[in-house]
């Protein structure tokens, strides 16, 4: 059944994934799911012990059911980060408007499904946020990405302009590294979807904008602009002024 080349951390050793939700059955077959891709896995089933554990285990990934007994998912997200900032997060919902989605996202959650899901969806959910976040061993041609003033060392997972370190979130450095390795060419929101989220996130583009905006608040902001929206076709990075 698991063809699949292993994702393991960089170092060697396997990937840690927590697994919050409060439902047993539901925590039980997610769980049996990640072991089979040789995952160390850990399960609970409230917010209080999913911080409790987070700061304990330090995960490389967590499943987390937006609705809890105790506290809302969102606000377990956001201790969750407090204690690790790059910890990659998946949440599990039984809404799919798209308000709950962007609450999701806005808060910090990388990606996340809808109950009921597909197992094969959940871990390839995953394991795209987890090669996002640099848990692959794949050596890049070249460790660097030049654009004007704009430089990525892809091993290190460090972006600079004009010689300022620049923090971004996993998503954040995937999408600006798709744009860098296509300087100058207009890539739609579909090609962005499809090459940055590796599941097509159930066709929402809005998700490719929201992440957009964040990147031009980081890279662009109190500069020059280097990313460009062309309408109607989608988005291009460009050296400033040129």
């Amino acid at each position: 059944m698991n063809e699949r080349p292993a994702l393991t951390r960089p170092d060697g050793t396997p990937v840690r994934v927590l697994v919050v939700d409060d439902e047993p059955d539901i925590a039980e077959v997610v769980t049996g799911v990640l072991r089979y891709e040789g995952w160390d896995v850990r399960t609970v089933g409230t917010g209080r012990d999913a911080v409790r554990e987070g700061r304990d285990f330090q995960p490389d990934a967590v499943v987390l059911d937006i609705m809890l007994p105790d506290r809302d998912g969102l606000s377990v997200l956001r201790e969750l980060r407090d204690e690790q900032p790059h910890v990659c997060v998946l949440f599990l919902t039984a809404r799919d408007t798209v308000e709950d989605r962007v609450a999701g996202i806005t808060a910090g959650g990388d990606d996340y499904v809808t109950k009921p899901f597909s197992l094969e969806e959940l871990v390839a959910r995953l394991r795209g946020l987890l090669r996002r976040a640099g848990m692959t061993r794949e050596l890049a041609e070249s460790a660097l990405l030049t654009v004007g003033d704009l430089v990525m060392d892809e091993d290190a997972r460090e972006v600079t302009r004009g010689g300022t370190g620049i923090d971004l979130s996993p998503t954040e450095f995937e999408l600006l590294r798709c744009l860098m390795r296509n300087p100058r060419r207009v890539l739609s929101k579909t090609q962005l979807l499809d090459r940055v989220w590796s599941y097509d996130f159930g066709g929402q583009a809005h998700i490719v904008e929201l992440y957009v905006s964040y990147l031009r608040k980081k890279i662009d902001a109190g500069r020059e602009p280097m990313i460009h929206t062309v309408r109607g076709a989608g988005y291009v990075l460009k050296p400033a002024g040129r």
